[in-house]
């Protein structure tokens, strides 16, 4: 019976271990789709299997703390799928869609895109166990890829051409590789505590969200998406600010020596 007892419970741990990794093998499919797409020249659909792969990747993270199924081997496996999904399909899909006509300049943006999204999880896994949970350093790579993904829809929801203002994406990829690479700090959105103290009108307010993305998601969802990547430079200017005014100053610091 005991043997029974304890083969069933390496059975459910052993599934439980796979839960979060079957999450994370959907968001490889959905990047290496996207790449897929892309080459295909339908752009439309490569933003949204990206779109689809950051839901992915959310949930798997969260099912396995969730689930108390985190593991070295589920971590760098996530970071694989993340480079593919956030780094290498985005970076692929603006250059077939935009940067071709620059030439060099447009391929060396899209490889710097993806060379920083490299680098931004490289430097996550190296500081996820010394760092808070409460804010990222440096835009996350699925914010960026999820920021170039909306700007394609919101083009397409237009009718507006990529040939019509390239510079302007040009200018966006090359910011949102810097932002991801920087030291500014920006929500995670990972604590359960977030969860729990949610009042009414919170809930009330992210319904309202949400019934405004399904009446216009290309529209919204770059609202969204434009907001999170500026509340990262606001957030640490503010901080910055604030910490200038705690510090006491020169005079006060004489003052209370000669007191």
């Amino acid at each position: 019976m005991k043997r029974k007892a304890r083969f069933k419970k390496e059975q459910l741990r052993r599934g439980i271990y796979i839960l979060p990794n079957i999450f994370t093998s959907l968001n490889f499919f959905c990047g290496f789709y996207s790449i897929v797409a892309s080459i295909n020249g339908n752009f439309a659909a490569a933003a949204v299997a990206i779109l689809i792969a950051i839901v992915f990747d959310g949930m798997d993270g969260k099912i396995a703390r969730a689930t108390n199924a985190t593991s070295k081997f589920g971590l760098e496996y996530d970071s694989l799928a993340d480079l593919v999904s956030f780094g290498l399909a985005p970076g692929l899909m603006v250059y077939l869609w935009a940067l071709k006509p620059f030439g060099k300049i447009g391929w060396l943006a899209a490889f710097l895109f993806a060379i920083c999204g490299a680098l931004r999880l490289a430097r996550f896994n190296t500081q996820v166990s010394t760092t808070s949970s409460d804010y990222f350093t440096g835009l996350p790579i699925p914010a960026g890829a999820g920021m170039v993904s909306i700007t394609v829809l919101f083009y397409n929801r237009f009718a507006i051409t990529a040939n019509t203002y390239p510079v302007l994406i040009l200018i966006m990829l090359y910011t949102i590789a810097f932002l991801m690479v920087s030291t500014f700090k920006y929500h995670s959105f990972k604590k359960p505590e977030l969860f729990r103290e949610m009042n009414f009108n919170v809930l009330v307010a992210a319904v309202l969200i949400l019934i405004l993305i399904a009446y216009e998601p290309a529209i919204f969802l770059f609202v969204l998406g434009f907001s999170y990547v500026v509340s990262g430079i606001y957030l640490t200017v503010r901080n910055s600010i604030k910490h200038k005014a705690a510090e006491p100053s020169e005079t006060d610091e004489q003052e209370s020596r000669t007191i």
